[in-house]
């Protein structure tokens, strides 16, 4: 996480939906955000592109085809959007230090599942299996994302639906709020498990800076009162 003053933030989630859940922050279930990183198309396309979900011929098409029907932009932008609530319900009751605010979640992870379901079956409409003898492993590539209006979001819920299946819970963790941090969800793959915050240059910094003030105030506190 960075200030919301900052223009762009640190990529830290360690997988595309990941990052994708953490284009808002703070990060609390149910709880209003200090700032969305991803308010209109424009910044999605951005956005997908630093974090290498498409590349430069990807984004002319996809710049093109938003510019020609500003329509299906807003479309794309809310199917990502509901997406990335969708898998923030999903994953963040699993995460290691997620905190549910009091109003409780928007839907309900049925809810939550359906959606990224729902979502997944149009994606994989809109996919191809291409054979490919090339290959030194199988024998075709699956291309998602053949519709340059939805390529976006038909990435995102086929890369959701695999971390659901084959994420390790145990990485699963969320910086934590109470302790000062942002909420963001990322995958601890440090060799002993010990990550504790999304980036230590931002939140495990400030958490550090803070605690150690009310020390100081406290030992002043102290010898005032000695």
């Amino acid at each position: 996480m960075t200030d919301s003053s900052h223009a762009e933030y640190r990529i830290v989630g360690g997988h595309p939906v990941l990052d994708l859940v953490n284009t808002v922050t703070p990060r609390l279930r149910g709880g209003d955000p200090e700032r969305d990183y991803l308010t209109s198309p424009s910044e999605l396309i951005a956005w997908a592109h630093r974090i290498g979900l498409i590349d430069l011929r990807d984004h002319s098409a996809v710049e093109g085809t938003w510019r020609s029907a500003p329509e299906l932009a807003t479309k794309a932008l809310n199917a990502t959007l509901e997406i990335r609530e969708a898998a923030y319900d999903v994953f963040a009751p699993r995460a290691t230090g997620a905190v549910v605010a009091g109003d409780g979640v928007k839907h309900s992870e049925g809810s939550a599942f359906e959606r990224l379901m729902l979502r997944w079956s149009a994606a994989a409409a809109r996919s191809m299996l291409i054979p490919d003898p090339g290959r030194d492993r199988g024998i075709a590539e699956l291309v998602v994302g053949t519709s340059p209006a939805q390529l976006i979001p038909d990435r995102l819920v086929v890369a959701a639906v695999e971390l659901v299946r084959g994420v390790e819970l145990r990485q699963l963790r969320a910086c934590p709020v109470a302790d000062g941090g942002c909420g963001w969800l990322f995958l601890d793959r440090s060799r002993n498990g010990s990550r504790r915050w999304c980036a230590m240059e931002d939140c495990g910094t400030r958490a550090k800076i803070r605690k150690l003030g009310e020390r100081r105030r406290a030992t002043g506190v102290q010898r005032f009162e000695g």
